[in-house]
C-alpha cells in the first residue's frame, strides 16, 4: 500500500462536493504534467491512502482522507474539443493522459498547510519543499502514519 497527497482546488472539487457524488467517489481528471500522470498510471494501486488537499485558495491545506478506488484509466478530458484539458495529440488509440478514481474516506478538521509546516516530522514532506507544485506527491508511510495520529481529530 501506498499514501499520496492529492490536491484539488475547491472551487472545482472540494471535500464537500466529494461528499455529495455518487458513491462519494471522482475521476481524478485534467493532470497535465507527466510526473503525477506517471504516479497515477504506474504507481497507484485500488485501496491506496489519500490525503484529499485544498490548494490554490486563501487557506490550502487537508481536507479529508480518501483512497484510490480505480486502477488508471484514459482521462476523458483530453478528447473533448471544448474542454480546457484537451489535447489535440491524444487520440483513444494512443492516449497521453490518465486518471484514478479517488473515493472519500472522511472529512476532517482541516489542518492548514501552515500547521504541516510546525513539525519537524514532517519538514521532508513533498508539499513543503520549495518549488514544489506537483498536484499529486508521493507520501512517506511515516509521513502518513504522523498525519493521521497526530492531527487528524475525529
Amino acid at each position: 500500500m501506498r499514501y499520496w497527497l492529492m490536491k484539488s482546488e475547491p472551487g472545482d472539487v472540494s471535500i464537500d462536493d466529494l461528499a455529495t457524488l455518487p458513491e462519494q467517489t471522482v475521476a481524478w481528471y485534467g493532470v497535465r504534467n507527466y510526473q503525477a500522470r506517471n504516479f497515477m498510471r504506474d504507481q497507484m494501486h485500488v485501496g491506496d491512502g489519500v490525503l484529499y488537499y485544498h490548494s490554490n485558495c486563501a487557506v490550502p491545506g487537508i481536507a479529508g482522507i480518501a483512497r484510490v478506488s480505480s486502477t488508471a484509466y484514459p482521462d476523458a478530458t483530453q478528447f473533448e474539443h471544448n474542454s480546457k484539458y484537451f489535447d489535440p495529440k491524444a487520440t483513444p488509440e494512443t492516449p497521453r493522459w490518465f486518471n484514478v478514481d479517488v473515493q472519500l474516506v472522511k472529512k476532517i478538521a482541516f489542518i492548514p498547510l501552515a500547521e504541516l509546516r510546525r513539525h519537524p516530522q514532517l519538514e521532508r514532506m513533498r508539499i513543503l519543499q520549495r518549488g514544489n507544485r506537483l498536484s499529486i506527491t508521493p507520501l512517506d508511510p511515516a509521513e502518513w502514519k504522523f498525519i493521521l495520529t497526530h492531527l487528524v481529530h475525529d
